[in-house]
């Protein structure tokens, strides 16, 4: 008894459900007018009769969603007249750019991009990775032909005289050449090799995906190390800079103390104060080591191998233009979504596979050759010699497992229909994250070079009443902190605009479809 095809499948609303009709006159007609040892016309007439069980797959709607914010976004964001405080625009339908960080036009940062994609191992291991995943299916694309194969055996023999010699000259002692060329196939009738290769394909389109999603993760991660180290350096400068006017603050009040002027406190205090700015400095020297360790690995050198790094936060363009895809094509965009949807798709071909491994498997065989004592009347007349075969085998029983296999292959497709969704889901968040960051913290430098400017005026009037006798040093100190903490503030939200920008471009995709260092080959 064949087991039963009609499977309940798990409700999917992207996933046609059913087979392709597979009738009793393919399936069952025996009469086809074929001659007996016609191979050739038996392998042409099954492969006609091949049918696919299981779901076709169809690629998942995009969400009817109409903007990825709650509240719609302004057209332009705010802007100032210091470095990196250009307004920028939100433009609907705008492509992103293959090489999107070429907009911020330097010329150092476009030098680190392209080492690290010539030399990156993670790019490198992926780029192998993907070309695996091709050769898999190619190969196992072989499985719907014939195999075709040629043997030759030679042996030299001797036969007891009480045994018939097994040659036409009698002889006990004789040289037997054999040759023979066979020809086997499977025909997928029920379309369950269809489904293996439809699956190997998709699982080499879900790798091609991860490489780009490889590709686009490492220019983001590279750029904002860039924007990073470049802050961190100027920070760096503005701490040192602190230093160095507090301890010339320190050396003309210990002269004033010395002459009776001032208090010992207010040098102790001074001292307290210079200590307290020193201590932040190591912590910014690490990180600024650490960015440029980080960088040196993503460009494929070692730390020791590194250069200087020529990146000046105030020397980067903010790009003015955003580019704003349509919600609907945007899951088209990012490679992460893309690989989720190929990996629902091998979900989708393993239930027919599963489905048709509990359906007969026919498999055909052919032969011909021949034998001879002389290898030069191998393939005389009486020499040769051929055989057909054909093998059918059912499962009839293996204690449920292929049935089990079947409903372990629907729940592993209600898993890849969730890890989608769940891909989409973040990725909508990504998007709306870095758009929001990009106008708040565009309004947040604005506020930090308002807050510099006042600092700056506060701190010029502060040293003048000191000048004059009319304020302790105490004042000046805290105006040129205040001045220092602005400036600091300042230049993180500076570059926070710059990584805010990366951001955008990476959760849009990283504009892989534009680029070609990765562009697809047709099959």
């Amino acid at each position: 008894m064949l087991p039963q095809l009609a499977t309940t499948l798990v409700p999917i609303d992207t996933v046609k459900r059913g087979r392709q009709p597979c009738d009793r006159a393919q399936l069952g007609d025996t009469s086809l007018g074929i001659k007996a040892g016609t191979f050739s016309g038996v392998l042409a007439s099954l492969g006609l009769s091949a049918c696919a069980l299981g779901p076709n797959f169809h690629a998942p709607a995009a969400p009817d969603v109409t903007r990825f914010t709650p509240a719609p976004l302004p057209n332009r964001t705010a802007a100032t007249n210091v470095s990196g405080g250009t307004a920028q625009q939100f433009v609907d339908g705008l492509d992103v750019s293959g090489r999107w960080w070429t907009l911020y036009n330097s010329t150092a940062l476009d030098a680190l991009v392209d080492r690290a994609l010539h030399n990156n191992p993670d790019l490198q291991a992926a780029d192998a990775a993907l070309r695996v995943a091709r050769e898999t299916f190619y190969a196992q694309r072989g499985i719907l032909a014939p195999t075709v194969g040629a043997d030759y055996n030679g042996s030299r023999q001797k036969v007891a005289a009480v045994l018939a010699p097994p040659v036409s000259s009698n002889a006990e002692l004789f040289t037997l050449h054999t040759a023979q060329l066979s020809i086997s196939y499977t025909p997928d009738v029920f379309g369950g090799l269809g489904r293996q290769v439809e699956s190997a394909k998709a699982q080499a389109e879900a790798q091609r995906f991860q490489t780009e999603a490889t590709y686009s993760t490492l220019i983001s991660n590279l750029v904002v190390a860039a924007i990073q180290e470049a802050l961190v350096r100027d920070q760096i400068a503005t701490t040192k800079s602190v230093i160095k006017t507090n301890t010339a603050m320190l050396d003309v009040m210990r002269r004033q103390f010395s002459f009776g002027e001032i208090s010992r406190n207010d040098v102790t205090i001074q001292e307290a104060a210079l200590a307290q700015v020193e201590q932040t400095l190591p912590p910014l020297e690490k990180q600024r080591g650490q960015a440029r360790d980080m960088i040196a690995a993503l460009t494929g050198r070692y730390p020791g191998e590194s250069d200087e790094v020529q990146i000046q936060l105030s020397g980067l363009e903010l790009p003015s233009q955003l580019p704003l895809s349509v919600p609907s094509k945007f899951v088209e965009q990012r490679p992460d979504i893309r690989a989720a949807e190929a990996l629902l798709h091998v979900a989708s071909a393993q239930i027919g596979v599963a489905i048709s491994n509990r359906l007969p498997n026919i498999s055909l065989t052919a032969s011909a050759g021949g034998s001879a004592s002389e290898l030069s009347q191998l393939f005389n007349h009486g020499n040769s010699a051929w055989a057909l075969g054909g093998d059918v085998v059912q499962p009839i029983f293996q204690g449920r497992a292929l049935l089990h296999k079947q409903r372990a292959a629907e729940a592993a497709y209600a898993q890849a229909q969730a890890q989608y969704r769940s891909s989409v889901l973040t990725a909508f968040q990504n998007v709306a994250d870095a758009l929001q960051a990009i106008e708040t913290d565009a309004r947040a430098l604005t506020s930090a070079a308002a807050s510099e400017r006042h600092a700056e005026v506060s701190r010029g009037s502060a040293r003048k009443k000191f000048e004059q006798g009319e304020v302790n040093s105490l004042v000046v100190l805290n105006a040129d902190q205040a001045v220092a903490q602005a400036q600091l503030m300042r230049l993180q939200s500076q570059a926070a605009r710059y990584t805010d920008t990366a951001a955008l471009f990476q959760a849009l995709g990283g504009g892989w479809w534009n680029r070609s260092e990765t562009l697809p080959t047709k099959d």
